[in-house]
């Protein structure tokens, strides 16, 4: 299970590595989506499935949606959507799957051997009854803050996205 543990390690580094060192977005974003499966994975080795269950739906799936809703957001007109077909060849995709191939084929293996690693000791489950009863007792007001830090990251995102449409009189040079 150490095996494991370290080849999904270092596939979230090199995935990790390939978003640091992207020039396009939709790229790294492909790269981000691999590092967050695999650090999903190594939650699993370690004995903890539902934080990997979490870090599959809460950020590959909802902030990485989250993302792909800004880039929507700011559309920069055709020759922007000419641009991004080009950028979308199939060539892109093989890095990505390639690690994803060596995530499934350890997870895979994972599951054929029956679980997670317990090193000697007993393996924790925490229920989501837990985790819910953590995060609205005792950290309410993280979850709350964190909350409010994501609706002002929303709300700068459409802020800055806004075209700017000149009134009714305007030429758009501000001057009546």
């Amino acid at each position: 299970m150490t095996t494991s543990f370290y080849l999904a390690a270092a596939v979230a580094l090199a995935s990790t590595l390939m978003v640091i060192t992207r020039a396009r977005i939709i790229h790294a974003l492909l790269y981000f989506i691999i590092s967050l499966f695999s650090v999903s994975i190594m939650f699993f080795v370690v004995g903890a499935p539902f934080a990997a269950a979490l870090e599959v739906i809460i950020y590959a799936g909802a902030i990485m949606v989250l993302f792909l809703f800004i880039i929507m957001i700011l559309n920069l007109g055709a020759e922007a959507a000419a641009q991004e077909r080009q950028w979308l060849t199939p060539g892109i995709w093989l890095g990505p799957s390639m690690l994803a191939l060596i995530l499934i084929a350890d997870l895979a293996f994972l599951i054929s051997r029956g679980g997670v690693y317990t090193n000697g000791l007993y393996a924790v489950t925490v229920r989501p009854k837990d985790v819910g009863i953590a995060l609205y007792g005792p950290y309410l007001l993280g979850v709350e803050l964190a909350s409010l830090l994501l609706l002002a990251g929303l709300i700068g995102a459409l802020h800055l996205a806004r075209r700017n449409v000149p009134e009714e009189g305007e030429d758009g040079t501000g001057i009546n």
